[in-house]
């Protein structure tokens, strides 16, 4: 182990933070040398595996983020967008890889990842799995395929814990529909519906939002016209999707020169 990449994950007390340590633990290519939580936190100054309800690990938590991404070679991140900005600027001065799954963020945010990914390496994307990035392609294939007289309604269903909406997948989806049809998606989607709207936009490129109990995320794209409906599906049952996902992406990153990437540039699609 003592070869292989040192990583960081920020955020450790979420659902995704724990669940990286768990896959980043269990791998033989990658070890956990840092964790990182908010100021004020109970787990910080604990060891890590205590604070999880196992045995020590010898990975005590802190508030430092400088301090932990020092010693590392990528920082895994799913937190919030004014974190996730501090934490670019602070991996890029540490010369560490940056994996980025943090959802919500607006332009002024990705303006500072911009500007950090001159100095270091950013892979970010709104689903790390496989299997939604197959989808993201799909969808701009057939969206290239079918003219407008096929409607595109994105809907995509979470748990009732996620805090932004629609999710950072959906957009995803949404841009690569948008792209398919060689149009900008700030011109044509449809983010909410309520009262007498009218007649739904020709063009338009809709979105639903579905929070409930523990979904951990499902996406539909659906193309329909006049007669007939096709319907592009992504289910995930477990969050593990996602951490295998950063994790292959934090050791794709290693060796990459400074600048921006996705997961399409991870998985060569």
């Amino acid at each position: 182990m003592t070869d292989v990449p040192g990583i960081v994950v920020t955020g450790v007390s979420g659902r995704m933070g724990q669940m990286l340590v768990k896959t980043i633990q269990s791998s033989d290519k990658a070890k956990l040398v840092g964790a990182v939580e908010r100021s004020g936190h109970d787990w910080v100054g604990q060891d890590l595996g205590i604070a999880m309800g196992g045995a020590e690990i010898g990975v005590i938590v802190t508030d430092e983020p400088l301090d932990a991404f020092a010693k590392a070679q990528a920082v895994i991140d799913f937190t919030a967008p004014e974190a996730t900005v501090e934490f670019a600027a602070l991996a890029a001065q540490a010369r560490a890889v940056h994996v980025i799954g943090t959802t919500g963020m607006d332009d002024t945010h990705l303006a500072k990842l911009a500007a950090a990914g001159r100095h270091a390496t950013i892979v970010r994307a709104g689903n790390m799995s496989l299997g939604v990035n197959l989808l993201t392609q799909l969808t701009k294939k057939v969206a290239a395929a079918l003219d407008e007289d096929f409607d595109i309604e994105i809907v995509e269903y979470h748990h009732n814990k996620k805090v932004d909406a629609p999710s950072g997948t959906a957009l995803m989806l949404g841009e690569a529909a948008a792209e398919g049809r060689n149009v900008s998606l700030s011109d044509v989607q449809d983010r909410g519906r309520d009262g007498i709207t009218g007649a739904r936009k020709s063009g338009d490129i809709g979105f639903v939002a579905i929070r409930g109990g523990d979904i951990v995320g499902e996406h539909d794209v659906m193309f329909a016209a006049e007669g007939e409906r096709i319907i592009l599906r992504h289910i995930a049952t477990d969050r593990a999707v996602f951490a295998r996902g950063a994790l292959k992406a934090a050791l794709w990153g290693q060796g990459k020169a400074p600048g921006e990437y996705d997961m399409l540039d991870v998985l060569g699609l």
